[in-house]
């Protein structure tokens, strides 16, 4: 064989090896552009099931919230309540004594009230702070 002849069979060697290197570079890009899109839909997927579920997390916040303020409403009702009824007991307390004072004194004071009606009227006042007890 010649050089000639030699150098022509490197060179379509060198072709060839040149040829398959691209196309194998080629299918090994494609390939990588096949699962860079397969990774592209499935990290779209996840956002939105990812969306999804904040949508509901932050539904689920604001319910709790609403909830949470009823109850501090309530809460603040119930307070209140509680206070104007210990106000009103405080002050029937207080006039049942100033009524048990007037009465032991209008007793004490009755010159046709005898020992019997002021005993009588102790219990009455005896009876009365038991039952506020």
């Amino acid at each position: 064989m010649s050089t000639g002849a030699i150098v022509v069979l490197i060179v379509i060697v060198l072709v060839i090896a040149a040829l398959a290197f691209l196309v194998l570079r080629r299918r090994r890009l494609e390939s990588r552009r096949t699962e860079a899109g397969e990774l592209r839909r499935e990290a779209q997927q996840r956002s939105l099931r990812a969306d999804r579920e904040k949508a509901v997390a932050d539904e689920q916040h604001a319910r709790a919230k609403q909830t949470e303020a009823e109850a501090e409403e309530k809460a603040a009702v119930a307070k209140r309540e509680l206070a104007s009824a210990q106000e009103r007991a405080w002050a029937a307390s207080r006039e049942r004594r100033h009524a048990d004072e007037h009465h032991e004194r209008a007793t004490a004071i009755d010159p046709d009230a005898n020992g019997d009606d002021q005993a009588a009227g102790e219990r009455d006042g005896e009876r009365a702070r038991e039952e506020r007890a």
